[in-house]
């Protein structure tokens, strides 16, 4: 005899370890992002729920802070004239 997956408890499972993992996001923002686009969610099934928090949680995990990386291409954009300067002789 097979046993149903009981998507319910999953879908609490995912709130519980989105909150574990992101603590400071509360409930309504991890609420809205995840269902965002899906329109009337109403009839969404439980099934459906635990796959948007999981795509969700998926792409906060790919979301990663980029601050270094952005400081240092704003300082490469500011100095743009020592990529082009001539080595030789220090023209353009």
């Amino acid at each position: 005899m097979s046993k149903r997956t009981n998507y319910y408890n999953k879908v609490v499972t995912a709130l519980q370890e989105l909150h574990t993992l992101y603590p400071n996001y509360n409930m309504g923002r991890h609420l809205a992002t995840a269902l965002d686009g899906y329109g009337d969610t109403w009839g969404l099934t439980d099934k459906e729920f635990l796959y948007a928090l999981t795509k969700y949680k998926g792409e906060l995990e790919m979301d990663v802070p980029h601050t270094d990386d952005i400081d240092q291409i704003i300082k490469d954009g500011m100095n743009l004239d020592s990529l082009f300067k001539d080595e030789d002789n220090g023209d353009y």
